[in-house]
């Protein structure tokens, strides 16, 4: 896993969110720079598809979802879309190192929300591997963001 950098973190709050609310819709897209490091978390009442790189379509995207009286994180994945099963073992691969470090960014770069709702520290994150391919097609509790706290 990559050293999460926070000095390499560019955050912007788009329409319809301020740094501590709403809850819902509260949407996050991590995207990043291979060369530079660099990490764009965009934070928004929607996903913003105009930074996804459709190429490479190595993003994170993350959502909080109401769970009866309690909430759930989830986190989507895109593990092969458009590429073959050697791809998709290789991007698996990689999402799987890398998510920490995104759990990090996004728990970091959006600390004032989480400072203002320190349950959401505690709520399950749940990540969708999204595949064709059913050994990469999973579904899992990564933890809660106090394991990703700076």
């Amino acid at each position: 896993m990559s050293k999460f950098n926070p000095e390499k973190l560019f955050i912007e709050f788009t329409q319809g969110v301020t740094e501590t609310e709403p809850i819902i819709p509260r949407r996050y897209t991590l995207t990043h720079t291979d060369s530079t490091a660099e990490l764009f978390l965009t934070i928004g009442s929607d996903y913003a598809f105009n930074k996804i790189n459709y190429s490479m379509r190595d993003e994170v995207l993350g959502e909080w979802i109401q769970k009866e009286s309690s909430y759930n994180y989830n986190v989507y994945l895109l593990v092969d879309g458009k590429f073959n099963e050697t791809t998709a073992a290789i991007r698996d691969t990689i999402f799987r190192r890398e998510l920490p470090l995104a759990l990090q960014a996004i728990r970091y770069g959006d600390q004032k929300f989480f400072n203002a709702n320190k349950e959401l520290d505690t709520v399950p994150i749940i990540v969708f591997f999204s595949s064709s391919i059913a050994k990469y097609n999973k579904v899992e509790n990564w933890g809660t963001f106090s394991d990703y706290i700076v």
